[in-house]
């Protein structure tokens, strides 16, 4: 279904879709239409155009032929997903899966090839969303969440350990992706709060349900459901499967580790128990092996001593459009009986459990990073360096690439980085609730954009660097992305976002601390105000059609447009207002006496 479609539709059609959807159908119609798009790039609609109301006219003239290159429909998606899956997604790790060009996370995995005329870029579609910070109103004042007050030894979910987009339950045993209806193409990965690293421990999660929206279980679109059950190292990636030092085992029926995948026990769906066993040996060697339903699945991973080198693992699972819930009553008995020797984690004695590194839970010891600068300036390069030079504070990076990356397998990049886009912007939000240390990645070159960001954290130490090098450094360094990406900003955007561009100042009620990393601040606003000029100077002109003067522009009648009518009496005309307590001056002829004349007045009115 084509975007002209969709714009053609009424405010109520593109609500009532939406609603069908799951999606939210609030806002002016630009926006469901946009809405509406995504989802259409994304494969949750079906790509047939809507069915037009019958009018007069319906059925006058034919629609017009779809082009030889339109959009597959639904149909064949789900299809292709059937193909290489029974129920999960194929692992980034699939051995007959061509390597995909676009930055989505890992190698290895099947997928539609980018259409290049369509690609945008991250910076454009940021730009959009930056844009939309001029008409948002100012957040409230933020007041620190009081947490539910958990023993140290208590195995949960660590909420300081998951992705902002993992919603973890009250009881911090289950949990589900959190924009599972608006973006389901996310993975959401969490990690418990406790490992082991010596003798046999075990651990149970369920696949609870999964996550469609209606359009989805009527279509029966299962294969968007995913999951990934394993162990990882505390500093592995959240993507399971991901690292080195992370192990998985797929929902399609696949082992996977360091973003390679191999065949392995059977394919799991809603319902299904995992069982996960870890064999620690004395000279440090470990084996995983995997359960399903309490049948066991075999080894997947034999690890030398070598691999870890003594380090704990911890409990992981990474999800899609699906609920699961981990066994954590230590009264409980286990959902299946493990093999023998193996031990529940939460039924360990303390002293045998690993706690994770502990996060800071008040906002005044947190601290967030505004990065501000040109696309292609250098700003998530500076990023990932500070987060290396700084491990213990434990920085959690906010941006697009870092979503994209959690769209294992999606539709064309150009919609992935426009849906990316989009949650980030809901992701800052949920981000100045949650305690912890941030790096918002994105270009943040307007003043609106900045301020709404800074007074959502207020509370948190607040730091606002710039990235800005000198103009041949820039226009080298862009170059050199948009080479190695594949992806380049439409020119006017360019041009419109170097226009608008401003640089921060220090203030003392939004920060704490302003930096300067590339120029000083005197000579980056030089710079800044080049191009600018430049960018006036090669913008095309915009010609805007004079408005015509409305002439004999009349006031609208305080009682209503009035009624030409004639006097049941005289005959005469009247105008009578809608008001029956309002009478106009000849409709009060019966006074008069039958003698006066009313010739020379049938003319006249008042």
């Amino acid at each position: 279904m084509k975007l002209a479609d969709f714009k053609k539709l009424k405010v109520t059609e593109l609500r009532s879709r939406l609603k069908e959807l799951g999606l939210d159908s609030r806002g002016l119609k630009a926006e469901l239409v946009e809405r509406l798009w995504s989802a259409s790039d994304a494969g949750l609609i079906s790509q047939t155009p809507p069915e037009p109301e019958p009018t007069e006219t319906a059925g006058l003239l034919s629609p017009p032929a779809e082009p030889a290159d339109a959009p597959r429909s639904e149909t064949d998606s789900v299809k292709e997903l059937r193909d290489s899956a029974t129920q999960t997604d194929a692992g980034p790790g699939s051995p007959a899966a061509p390597r995909r060009t676009s930055a989505a996370g890992e190698g290895g995995e099947p997928g539609k090839e980018p259409r290049p005329a369509e690609i945008r870029g991250r910076a454009f579609y940021e730009f959009k969303e930056e844009i939309r910070y001029k008409r948002a109103k100012s957040p409230l004042p933020s007041v620190d969440i009081e947490e539910e007050e958990h023993g140290e030894d208590e195995v949960r979910i660590d909420p300081h350990c998951c992705h902002l987009h993992f919603e973890a339950g009250p009881d911090g045993s289950s949990g589900q992706p959190r924009f599972w209806a608006r973006f389901p193409l996310l993975w959401s990965g969490c990690r418990l709060t406790h490992g082991v690293q010596q003798g046999r421990a075990s651990f149970e999660v369920r696949l609870e349900r999964k996550l469609l929206t209606a359009q989805q279980e009527a279509e029966e679109v299962g294969e968007l459901c995913g999951l990934r059950v394993g162990w990882s190292a505390a500093d592995a990636s959240l993507l399971l499967g991901k690292d080195e030092l992370s192990f998985s085992y797929d929902g399609c029926g696949q082992k996977v580790s360091a973003g390679r995948g191999e065949q392995f026990g059977e394919s799991f769906s809603e319902g299904d128990i995992i069982g996960c066993f870890a064999s620690f040996s004395i000279d440090g060697a470990v084996e995983l092996s995997f359960h399903k339903n309490g049948s066991s699945m075999g080894v997947a991973f034999s690890l030398a001593p070598s691999v870890l080198q003594g380090r704990p693992l911890f409990p992981h699972v990474l999800c899609k459009s699906c609920s699961v819930r981990f066994h954590l009553d230590p009264s409980a008995s286990p959902w299946y009986p493990g093999p023998p020797g193996f031990t529940p984690l939460v039924a360990l004695p303390a002293g045998q459990r690993v706690r994770s590194r502990p996060a800071p839970t008040s906002r005044s010891n947190c601290e967030v990073v505004l990065m501000v600068g040109l696309p292609g300036s250098g700003k998530s390069f500076w990023a990932k360096t500070h987060m290396k030079q700084h491990p213990e504070k434990q920085f959690r990076l906010l941006g697009t690439e870092e979503l994209l990356a959690c769209m294992i397998r999606g539709g064309w990049r150009d919609s992935m980085l426009q849906q990316a886009s989009q949650c980030l912007t809901a992701l800052i939000k949920v981000a100045a609730e949650t305690p912890g240390n941030y790096i918002l990645d994105q270009c943040n070159v307007h003043f609106s954009a900045r301020h709404h960001k800074l007074q959502l954290f207020a509370g948190f130490r607040r730091v606002v660097v710039v990235v800005f090098p000198s103009a041949p450094e820039w226009r080298r360094r862009l170059s050199q992305r948009q080479l190695s990406d594949g992806e380049a900003i439409p020119a006017t955007s360019l041009l419109k976002l170097q226009v608008s561009c401003s640089l921060p100042e220090h203030q003392a009620d939004l920060l704490e601390e302003l930096q300067y990393v590339e120029q000083q601040q005197d000579r980056a606003q030089t710079t800044l105000q080049e191009l600018k000029d430049e960018a006036r100077r090669l913008l095309p002109h915009v010609h805007k059609e004079e408005k015509k003067p409305r002439l004999h522009k009349k006031r609208p009648h305080p009682h209503g447009a009035p009624v030409l009518r004639r006097n049941q009496w005289t005959g005469l005309p009247v105008w009578n207002s809608s008001r029956a307590n309002i009478q106009p001056r000849y409709d009060q002829s019966c006074y008069y006496s039958k003698g006066f004349s009313y010739s020379g007045c049938e003319n006249h009115w008042c």
